[in-house]
């Protein structure tokens, strides 16, 4: 447990750290010559750009410095050119925290009349996740769309663990980048969070992968994207999806696909779509047991 416990309070320094190795001096101006000793930039290069002193910034880094002001997070978050996202994550994890009583995993429940909703869409895979990406519900077309998954309960397991991962999707690459990034934003907003740190804790064991994503700090929030995979009976599909907060559990997202209409992706999701009529939809346990 003290395992999981150090990666997800890896916070403000944590993040810090990786965004700063991240950036080039180049990319800021600043001339150099020579063999560099660390990659990116040095500590006293963001407080010169933030302009604050070396030693406030080591502080803040090192976890020393409790109290930033939200001018100063302005300020670094400028000098390691943070976009939108990025720095609202910097402000979480920045502000003042209260350890809370160890508090046992939340279980999630989807309301009735969502499940209903999911599904009365035949035609679209849809699903409701947790913050940290358990499928808490999905409709037929989607279970028949991950029915090759072993570990369809989450989808960072089923993105780093499942061997089927690499195949159903053409970018894998991607598709490991934004879940985790993903993850990463949920882990500034419940650092507390039990299963965060059981869904941290078990990928970070059993794949590197996840590891080296984890210690990059990408911080990105599931809104729309195309994805792209590939279906074992039905070939390749590129699918938009877009994902809404569901107002009465405003934990939970729900997910949905959909193809261009009059493509090839549109023509495989409705055969995939005539695959799914005699398949039951899952009802995963939301917050189970990890293996």
């Amino acid at each position: 447990m003290d395992r999981e416990k150090e990666l997800v309070d890896n916070t403000l320094g944590g993040f810090l750290r990786a965004r700063r190795a991240r950036l080039r001096p180049c990319d800021v101006g600043i001339p150099t010559s020579g063999r560099r000793r660390v990659p990116g930039l040095r500590r006293e290069e963001v407080a010169a750009l933030a302009g604050v002193s070396s030693d406030y910034y080591t502080r803040l880094e090192q976890g020393r410095e409790r109290h930033p002001s939200r001018q100063i997070l302005e300020a670094v978050g400028r000098a390691l050119q943070l976009d939108g996202e990025a720095m609202a994550h910097l402000h979480r994890v920045a502000g003042p925290t209260t350890r809370r009583t160890r508090r046992a995993p939340r279980v999630e429940r989807v309301a009735p009349h969502l499940r209903r909703l999911l599904d009365t869409w035949r035609d679209t895979p849809a699903f409701v996740v947790s913050p940290v990406l358990d499928i808490l519900a999905r409709n037929r077309l989607a279970s028949v769309l991950h029915a090759d998954f072993t570990h369809s309960d989450n989808l960072l397991r089923m993105t780093f663990l499942d061997p089927v991962a690499r195949r159903f999707h053409r970018d894998w690459d991607r598709a490991a980048e934004s879940t985790v990034a993903t993850l990463r934003r949920a882990a500034g907003i419940d650092p507390e969070d039990p299963r965060l740190s059981q869904v941290v804790g078990e990928l970070s064991l059993k794949s590197a992968d996840f590891s080296t994503l984890w210690a990059r700090h990408d911080v990105r929030a599931k809104t729309r994207e195309t994805k792209r995979f590939h279906h074992a009976q039905v070939g390749d599909l590129e699918l938009h999806f877009a994902s809404f907060i569901v107002n009465s559990a405003p934990t939970q997202q729900l997910v949905v696909y959909q193809a261009e209409p009059g493509t090839a992706s549109a023509d495989a999701l409705s055969l995939l779509g005539s695959l799914s009529a005699g398949a039951v939809a899952e009802e995963p346990a939301a917050g189970a047991a990890l293996d």
